[in-house]
């Protein structure tokens, strides 16, 4: 039988596989390495998007013998579903392969794809829940905060200078962090379902909202561009050529605005588009991470990078807790995380 060593280690393996599939879909990343009874890597796979074969099903696919199957350990991040859907159960791959063991370290929180391991274990499999568990949570986090609660993960981020501040007096903002920090915040958008701005921040600033390369190429994987506040788009603005459309949501109910967006499987929204849009998530309690971009310069002015949340004395600040630090070249990233969640249900929006 394979040792709690080997299956930690290919544990890892299979997280670090599924890092490979796309993160902005409805599904979750999934990895799955296979063992033989002396604990070697026989097989590896991932889900590489919806409509393709599971982690699992990928996995067995790659052995060089289908009958390698018999008798070996399949080691998953994620429960393997138990439904049809656009593919068929992994659960039952799994049994017909012959497998004896499977090791997985997240529960399916899905309603109609839970279900496996009671499955397997029907079918006479060995079967352990929740390896190295607090690692498989973090790695899907944005879908599983999405699947338990039934609307999107969100995430609001900005960049400002060292007194919090996001443009000069002027209005001017290009560029106040470097080249690395920009890079991060791209990657960071192609990963989301959806990207949230202000009609503020679109009329001012005409922004593309795109996920772009270091030479300006678009990433084959974009976020959804929702335009948030009761001013029209300008027809001939940049983020109405999006290539993934343009919701525009003319409405202050934010809540209501995670609601359709988990209609249209977003699970997780980049909030970036400018200080009230930002302001308003953060006030209604909505926002699950922050980031902040902060480059080693000072602005002054009046621009900051948050408006009022409603925090009229020191006992009511939004306490958080930072869960990252990172540096980008010069700049700092600062990734928080509130301590409770509010989800309140009055928001702003922006003008």
């Amino acid at each position: 039988m394979t040792s709690q060593r080997h299956e930690a280690d290919a544990m890892r393996r299979a997280i670090e596989f599924s890092r490979r599939g796309p993160a902005n879909g409805a599904n979750p990343r999934v990895g799955c390495v296979i063992l033989d009874a002396s604990g070697r890597v026989i097989a590896e796979g991932w889900h590489r998007g919806r409509g393709t074969d599971h982690a699992e099903v990928a996995a067995l696919s790659a052995l060089t013998d289908r009958s390698l199957a018999i008798g070996a350990t399949a080691v998953v991040t994620l429960e393997p579903c138990n439904h049809t859907g656009t593919t068929g159960p992994c659960s039952e791959a799994l049994i017909d392969a012959g497998v004896s063991r499977v090791v997985y370290s997240v529960a399916d929180p899905g309603a109609s794809s839970s279900g496996g391991a009671e499955r397997l274990r029907e079918a006479g499999i060995d079967v352990e829940a929740g390896l190295l568990v607090n690692e498989g949570e973090e790695n899907i986090r944005p879908w599983l905060t999405a699947m338990r609660r039934g609307t999107p993960f969100v995430t609001v981020k900005w960049a400002s200078s060292l007194d919090g501040r996001v443009a000069a007096a002027d209005g001017t903002s290009r560029w106040i962090t470097g080249p690395s920090a920009r890079a991060d915040v791209h990657r960071r958008r192609a990963e989301a379902g959806a990207i949230v701005a202000g009609t503020g921040t679109v009329i001012a600033d005409d922004p593309s909202l795109t996920a772009r390369d270091a030479d300006g190429r678009e990433l084959p994987e974009q976020p959804i561009p929702v335009i948030v506040g009761r001013r029209s788009v300008p027809r001939d603005s940049r983020v109405l050529a999006h290539p993934a459309g343009v919701i525009e949501y003319p409405s202050r109910d934010l809540p209501g605005l995670l609601e359709v967006l988990a209609t249209r499987d977003v699970r997780h929204v980049f909030v970036e588009g400018g200080p009230t849009v930002a302001s308003a998530f953060l006030a209604a309690g909505l926002a699950d991470e922050v980031l902040v971009y902060v480059a080693p310069t000072v602005l002054g002015g009046p621009l900051t990078a948050i408006t009022d949340i409603g925090v009229s004395t020191i006992s009511e600040q939004a306490r958080m807790r930072f869960d990252h630090v990172e540096l980008l070249g010069d700049d700092v990233l600062l990734v928080a995380r509130p301590l409770t969640m509010n989800h309140m249900h009055t928001t702003k929006e922006d003008d």
